[in-house]
């Protein structure tokens, strides 16, 4: 049986019509045309796009659609079959990546939990002894006013008197000055100075433990996409399912992720896009399949 790609340029032919009349007919781009006739797949959108085009084309020619589904189906079915079997395993390729990083999280969610216990079973201990180390020390300091109050009066500092006269006048020989002791009020004085500073001591190192602190909220991505020309879109977003969907010329779109986007364009130089309201760059040729283009915060 003749391919579908020769039995539509031998009927475009025959009618005297080119690829730009059959183009203006069914609003599908010459290049996808010449793909079509030439039975180059690889340069068409998903199969379910290429079927659309295959009717256009059929009924723009008024020849039967289902015999052209029929022809197509015979040509394109392995091709696309491949394809199929390559998708299924990109999509099992990222949910085994998806698994490993559920699995990386829960991890470390749980060494943060540990480290958070840690962290409060130590504040706690610290706290403990803040709170109990102030009364061990000052407590020998009690018996300070006991024993200053049985002092004896022998035992102070003996008072200095004047010089002695004889009878002649002269002042009598002084007695040697006895060594002035060091007040005994003093040391004690400084030790319970000290012992009621320890509070503060011991408290300071719990002004050092780590605070918490709120997480900072990042903000959506924003995709807005112009049809320049005719394109099919396939978007996902943060790993979901992909949404498919036929832009024409002046056709806008947006979408909102919170990681990422992955975007495959049947018509990569007729899609013009933004992210977050920055121009982005050509994504590829007109006529050009773009397939896998990651668009994430930089």
């Amino acid at each position: 049986m003749e391919s579908i790609g020769d039995f539509f340029r031998h009927v475009r032919e025959t009618k005297g019509l080119t690829l730009d009349d059959v183009a203006s007919k069914t609003r599908i781009h010459s290049e996808f045309l010449m793909a079509l006739e030439e039975g180059n797949y690889a340069r068409l959108p998903d199969q379910v796009f290429a079927k659309g085009f295959v009717r256009s084309y059929a009924r723009s020619m008024g020849l039967d659609e289902e015999d052209a589904m029929r022809r197509f189906a015979e040509c394109a079915g392995s091709f696309y079959n491949k394809q199929s079997e390559l998708e299924l395993l990109r999509v099992r390729q990222v949910a085994d990546e998806r698994q490993r990083q559920a699995n990386r999280k829960v991890i470390f969610a749980a060494a943060a939990m540990a480290v958070l216990a840690l962290i409060l079973l130590l504040g706690r201990e610290q706290s403990t002894m803040t709170r109990h180390r102030p009364a061990v020390d000052a407590g020998p300091m009690t018996d300070v006013p006991h024993v200053q109050s049985e002092r004896k009066p022998s035992d102070s500092v003996p008072v200095r008197r004047g010089p002695e006269r004889t009878e002649a006048g002269s002042p009598a020989a002084t007695e040697p000055k006895p060594q002035e002791a060091a007040p005994m009020l003093g040391a004690p004085t400084v030790s319970r100075e000290a012992s009621l500073s320890l509070p503060t001591v011991f408290a300071a190192p719990l002004a050092g433990l780590p605070g918490q602190t709120e997480p900072a909220q990042s903000g959506a991505l924003v995709l807005d996409l112009e049809a320049l020309e005719l394109s099919w879109v396939v978007v996902q977003i943060d790993g979901a399912s992909p949404h498919e969907t036929l832009m024409r010329s002046g056709d806008r779109v947006q979408w909102k992720a919170s990681n990422r986007f992955t975007l495959t364009l049947g018509n990569a130089g007729g899609i013009r896009g933004s992210l977050n309201g920055k121009q982005l760059e050509s994504f590829g040729p007109r006529g050009q399949v773009a397939r896998d283009i990651v668009l994430k915060r930089p």
